[in-house]
């Protein structure tokens, strides 16, 4: 039988290998700055843009720290500041073309590495694994504040 801890490493390994895997292929396809982090936070600026507070709050970090992940991804291309149209006294985060470029590639690199598990493990324990973790993950699962959980 195998330690309760072991099952916990076994998901994080496996969330690790397909990240790992992830990023090697987008430094092969012109992104080689992005960082984990750094898809939570593109994802948390989502298509319609966001506010630096409200991305800070998405991703479970400080105004200041959203401020800094903004800086970064400014610099890398793969967001801009523009203001918002529906109040000019606020300022907007929006993806680039860039940004939209590593999100699709890394959608379709995801769907490759998912395929690669069906073909090691079949179809039916590839989702059969997916239902049992659904069952298990709680309703608010998809939280986008993973990078600052594990740096707290």
């Amino acid at each position: 039988m195998a330690e309760g801890y072991e099952l916990p490493l076994l998901l994080f390994a496996g969330f690790r290998s397909f990240i790992d895997e992830l990023h090697a292929e987008l430094a092969e396809q012109g992104h080689p700055d992005v960082r984990p982090a750094y898809g939570f936070a593109l994802q948390a600026v989502g298509r319609d843009g966001v506010t630096p507070g409200e991305l800070g709050r998405r991703l479970g970090v400080s105004k200041q720290a959203a401020g800094k992940t903004v800086e970064r991804l400014e610099r890398l291309g793969y967001v801009e500041r523009a203001d918002d149209p529906g109040d000019g006294r606020r300022k907007l985060v929006r993806l680039t073309p860039r940004g939209v470029d590593v999100l699709t590639r890394s959608a379709m690199i995801f769907d490759r590495l998912r395929e690669r598990w069906v073909e090691t493990l079949g179809a039916e324990r590839v989702s059969d694994l997916e239902g049992a973790l659904r069952a298990m993950v709680p309703g608010n699962g998809w939280r986008l504040d993973a990078a600052s959980w594990f740096g707290s």
